[in-house]
């Protein structure tokens, strides 16, 4: 009998060890690893420039409150903004604490600038944004709502891709602030509309309303660019960021334009573990590994080699959506199902909705690593259709 709270739906096996794109079980057995810990170790498991940061900064200091200076937490600011677009940075742990964060600031902007009168989150159906309770209130999803209700009272929401819907909510007044994801992950990496986002920028610009960007699952170099934005030539006012800055250790950060940003004063908003030293040492050399232009070219041809080979060899049995190294395959069974017959047969992918599974490797895997993946990808199908 476990004395652990059942909240996951664990499968039953336990990882023990990972090395480059493979994991090992605990019986021994070898998983090629195309969930990343849902985009998290993109750089894969055993990271030798990672792991000699691990164990050099651990063996010097482990943590000083925020209430001291610290240049990792600047450098990595630094790497970040020249990354992305001109702004400031707080750090976390978490991407639900960095969506807290971002709403929190735009809150702030709001009853600063407009003496409250200004004071609605605009989300949209099917999103994910966290489950603390200002996140799973901007989450659109009953499923994460059920059971939490009454959910906060400042969030509105509209269809995903529809401009029509966003402007009947925008005309009361009374938004601060619209968040999105660009590719909705998990509802099965579902991707914006183009139009729609410079649209909603425009509509942002003239009301004055702060547009939110939630990167945590997109950033980090999994479509093939640092930000999934870059892709879509339109800037948010505040970007969040997560799961992979540190490759496994726990992080997540806002970006925010200065004007802002400056609404965070001492006081206002804080942590206690945010910004550690060592693991924003480790984020930097992360950033700066991923940056790098060839590196982030390969992650586009490596997303093509996975989505050609299962496509050839399964053809209209699946549906792909997402960019880069950012997968979802659309099947006629349950994400449960499919995930269930890939681990049989030693292949590692992450459930979404939609009837979708996640394929999230490595960004650093191998091309022949990933026609492994695609063939056992294609092996599990073939069985489930008999």
């Amino acid at each position: 009998m476990s004395n652990l709270i059942n909240n996951y739906a664990r499968n039953n096996i336990e990882f023990i060890s990972g090395d480059g794109s493979y994991l090992t079980s605990i019986d021994g057995r070898k998983y090629l690893d195309f969930g990343s810990g849902i985009s998290v170790t993109n750089l894969g498991h055993n990271h030798k420039n990672i792991t000699d940061i691990i164990v050099s900064e651990a063996a010097k200091l482990l943590h000083v409150s925020n209430l001291y200076l610290s240049t990792p937490q600047e450098e990595l600011a630094e790497i970040i903004v020249k990354e992305s677009f001109q702004g400031k940075l707080f750090f976390c742990n978490s991407g639900a604490e960095a969506n807290e964060a971002a709403i929190k600031l735009a809150r702030l902007y709001g009853n600063k600038k407009y003496n409250g009168k200004k004071d609605k989150i605009l989300s949209f159906n099917n999103s994910f944004h966290g489950r603390t309770y200002a996140t799973l209130s901007a989450t659109a999803q009953d499923k994460i709502q059920n059971g939490f209700t009454p959910i906060a009272q400042y969030n509105r929401f509209a269809p995903f891709n529809d401009i029509d819907a966003v402007l009947n909510i925008v005309k009361n007044g009374d938004i601060v602030a619209i968040i999105l994801e660009l590719y909705q992950g998990e509802s099965g990496i579902l991707p914006i509309d183009p139009l729609f986002l410079k649209q909603l920028r425009e509509i942002c610009d003239k009301e004055d309303i702060i547009l939110i960007f939630d990167e945590i699952q997109t950033g980090m170099g999994r479509t093939g660019e640092v930000f999934a934005y870059k892709h879509f030539n339109v800037e948010p006012d505040i970007m969040s960021m997560a799961k992979a800055m540190a490759n496994g250790l726990p992080i997540g950060a806002i970006i925010a334009k200065d004007h802002i940003a400056s609404l965070f004063t001492h006081g206002t908003h804080g942590t206690t573990f945010g910004g550690g030293a060592m693991i924003t040492k480790v984020a930097k050399k992360v950033i700066e590994i991923i940056s790098d232009k060839t590196f982030l070219n390969d992650i586009t041809i490596k997303g093509e080699l996975l989505k050609s080979t299962i496509e050839n060899k399964l053809n209209d049995r699946v549906t792909f959506h997402g960019k880069g190294l950012l997968l979802g395959v659309e099947t006629r069974f349950t994400p449960t199902t499919v995930v269930g017959k890939c681990l049989e047969n030693g292949l590692v992918v992450i459930p979404a909705g939609n009837n979708t599974v996640r394929l999230f490797p490595p960004l650093n895997i191998s091309k022949e690593d990933i026609l492994i993946g695609a063939e056992l990808f294609i092996k599990s199908i073939n069985e489930l259709d008999g």
